[in-house]
This record gives structure tokens, C-alpha cells and sequence, in this order.
């Protein structure tokens, strides 16, 4: 049974939604009138019978099985703008309206520097792709608009990788990073690893031309060292931990954390990871740098010890989410940095407000909890100066931003 619906407005996760939000309708967009079958709240669009002006053809030929894009086929204003709606919605409802929320920025097509894949063995060879929307099923892939190409070309390269490191029965998560020295792999879900199986998967990766080979954390192999430029400084980040998606994305955000905090001389980076804010901000300012994973802290330090003309960077590793930094020892410090995981910080957002620092340059990957903690700072005296979109995942409804908020 087919129903005619109209769609409203784009969702939070970029579906196409009727008026009141009675339901859900994947690739649909605002203004378009549907036949769609129903299930439950959601549905399947079986004919678009007038189609948006904003409506294009996807790039990609896996676009509607990978669950990697929801929206291939939106125009890219549609989506910078829906983004940007994004934020403002967020703070509206915590109250929080009259900010200035800035044009998104998008990074282009075939920028995106690190892609998670899964991947099977089978009877002959292995499976490596993406999984499906909301699925488990794995869809391999020939092609993927969105990211980097070196990372694309190295995927049918894995498949002996698999094969030698995978069981019968477990996936495999695979996380590949280009770096200017070459493509960095990082498995999970693998076989407990002897010295001969080491040596043969290190046999393997070089086959592969693989930079780094890494599983369950560990290097089996560094050919050449995945080093990221992060300002004049080169880090190689631990094996799988955690870097902006795409350099474009990274440059955007830098800039904007480095416009909110001005002029400071003293900054704390909460949450710095292997230092995107710390070690560019160091060319101008001595930074304090917060991070409670030791192996992203100490790729961290020892960029920051090899790189020329640095200001000093001090390291200190501790759980903000057990241990937030408190008001009293905050006071040192003319401007922070803080960039929480998708849970936001709201203990350490707490202690902020309590805090008589001058500007803040708060970065989150989530608006709902970015919203919630920002609420508590401005409760504490704090204001928000701008909020700036930053669109790492294009044609998904993932986004970044950076806010500048001050005192008084």
C-alpha cells in the first residue's frame, strides 16, 4: 500500500520529514512530493512525482546501499544551509537564540583523509567495504567520491591482508589514513598475532605498500612514518587514534579556534588529542595540553620537540570527564581551547563557567551537546561571539563547528 506525502523539512539525520514529524523518509527532500510505502514511522520513497529544484544525481554508484551519504542527491547549498540550521536549532532549544552562525564550510569531494572499512573472510578471497544503512551487511565498494583516492586504490590491495589476518567468523574493522608517506592501516578484530604471523603480515603490508601496518593497536610494521603536518609541526598519530577528517576541514576549524582565542599568551587545549589546536597555537602562545589518551599526548610531545621556533607545550595526561580541571586551576590562563567527544564535557563546562577566564573557543562534533554545555556557560557569564559550520563529511549529516564565546 503507497501513500502521496509532501516533505516538510530535512531531520536531524538529513531524512526528508512530512509536516509534525509523523514520518521519515530517506532521501526525500524539502518541498517534494513522494509515493512511498510505509513502515511504521519511516518509509521508502517507491516515486518522486514533483522533485525539489535542489534535487541532483548522486556521484557515486553505491549511494543508497552504502550507509556512508544520506545526501548525494541534495545541491551543496541545500546542505550548507540545513547544516547551519543545524546549530541554530540546537540552541534554540536550550534557549539560546540571536547568535551569529556563520556560512558552513564544506570540504570538497575527495578530500577526506580517513575512512573506516569492515571487512570479511570468505571461502576464497574477502569482503571489504562499507556496511549498509542501519545494516550490518557489508556492500564492497569500487569507488567513494568522498574520499582521499590513495585510500580508495589501496582497498583491493587488503584483500591478502584479510585473508592471512581475518578468522572464518569475526568482521574486521580496518582504518585507513592517507598521509603524504602513504596509506596508514590500523586493524581491529583480528587473530591473536605470534612472531611468525607478525612477520608474515609485515611481509604482506610491504606487498601492499602500506606506510604503517597496525593491529589491535600495535605497529607490525612502519615503512615509512604517516607523519600529518599540523602547522610547522609533523605528528605521526598513534595507530588509529583520532584526526580530522580532512585537511581542508582541519585548516577551517584551526583557523576559527585560533580567531576566538586572539591574543592570549597562556592557553589551555582541553581534550587536545595529538595537538590540531596545541602545536599550532604554540607558534604564537604557550600552551597547556589535556588529553586523557597517553599514546595521542606523547605523539603530541614529541612533534612539538622536533618542531622549529615553538613556543613551550606542556603535557598532561588526565580523564576530564572524571577529572575536570577545576575553576582554581584554570585561573592561570588567558584563553582555552576545549574539544570534547560527541558526549560534550558537561562537568568540565561547569567548572569553566565557575571560572574568570576571558575567551574560549568551544569545538564540538555534536550541536545538541555542544548547545547543552554552552547553555551552562552562558548561565555562568559567558556570551557567544560567532559560531562558525565546519562540513567535514559532506553528503552526510555529520558536522563540526567552533564557537567563540568571552566574558562580560
Amino acid at each position: 500500500m503507497s501513500d502521496e506525502v509532501t516533505i516538510e523539512r530535512l531531520g536531524a539525520q538529513g531524512d526528508g520529514v512530512t509536516e509534525g514529524g509523523a514520518l521519515f523518509v530517506p532521501f526525500a527532500l524539502p518541498g517534494e512530493r513522494v509515493r512511498v510505502i510505509r513502515h511504521g514511522t519511516r518509509a521508502r520513497v517507491a516515486e518522486v512525482i514533483a522533485a525539489s529544484p535542489e534535487r541532483i544525481a548522486p556521484v557515486c554508484r553505491h549511494f543508497g546501499t552504502c550507509g556512508g551519504c544520506v545526501l548525494q542527491h541534495a545541491a551543496d547549498g541545500l546542505v550548507a544551509g540545513w547544516k547551519r540550521g543545524l546549530v541554530a536549532s540546537a540552541l534554540a532549544a536550550r534557549g539560546i537564540a540571536g547568535v551569529e552562525v556563520r556560512e558552513t564550510l564544506t570540504s570538497p569531494p575527495a578530500s577526506r583523509r580517513r575512512i573506516t572499512l569492515a571487512a570479511r573472510r570468505l571461502r576464497k578471497g574477502a569482503m571489504i567495504g562499507f556496511h549498509e544503512g542501519q545494516s550490518e551487511t557489508i556492500v564492497p565498494v569500487t569507488e567513494c567520491p568522498v574520499a582521499d583516492p590513495s585510500l580508495v586504490a589501496a582497498i583491493p590491495r587488503l584483500v591478502e591482508l584479510v585473508e592471512r589476518a581475518a578468522s572464518r567468523k569475526g568482521e574486521v574493522r580496518i582504518v585507513l589514513t592517507a598521509s603524504d608517506e602513504g596509506v596508514d592501516a590500523a586493524l581491529e578484530g583480528v587473530k591473536a598475532l605470534d612472531g611468525p604471523g607478525r612477520a608474515l603480515l609485515a611481509g604482506v603490508a610491504a606487498r601492499a605498500g602500506l606506510a604503517r601496518l597496525s593491529v589491535a593497536g600495535e605497529p607490525v610494521v612502519t615503512l615509512k612514518e604517516p607523519a600529518q603536518p599540523m602547522g610547522r609541526a609533523r605528528v605521526v598519530p598513534p595507530p588509529g587514534g583520532f584526526l580530522q577528517a580532512t585537511r581542508e576541514g582541519e585548516a577551517a576549524l584551526a583557523a576559527a579556534v585560533a580567531e576566538a582565542v586572539g591574543s592570549a599568551g597562556r592557553v589551555a587545549d582541553l581534550f587536545a588529542g595529538c595537538g590540531t589546536f596545541a602545536l599550532r597555537l604554540a607558534e604564537r602562545a604557550e600552551v597547556h595540553a589535556v588529553e586523557g589518551e597517553a599514546a595521542a599526548l606523547a605523539a603530541l610531545d614529541t612533534a612539538w620537540r622536533a618542531a622549529p621556533g615553538l613556543r613551550r607545550v606542556t603535557c598532561e595526561r588526565r580523564n576530564l570527564f572524571h577529572r575536570p580541571m577545576r575553576a582554581a586551576e584554570l585561573a592561570r590562563f588567558e584563553a582555552l581551547v576545549i574539544d570534547p567527544p560527541r558526549a560534550g564535557a558537561k562537568a568540565q563546562a561547569e567548572e569553566i563557567a565557575a571560572s574568570a577566564v576571558p575567551r574560549l573557543a568551544m569545538v564540538s562534533c555534536n550541536p545538541a551537546t555542544f548547545a547543552r554545555d554552552v547553555r551552562i556557560l552562558i548561565d555562568g557569564g559567558y556570551h557567544i561571539d560567532w559560531v562558525q559550520p565546519v562540513d567535514q563529511f559532506r553528503w552526510s549529516s555529520h558536522l563540526e563547528l567552533v564557537a567563540a564565546m568571552s566574558r562580560g
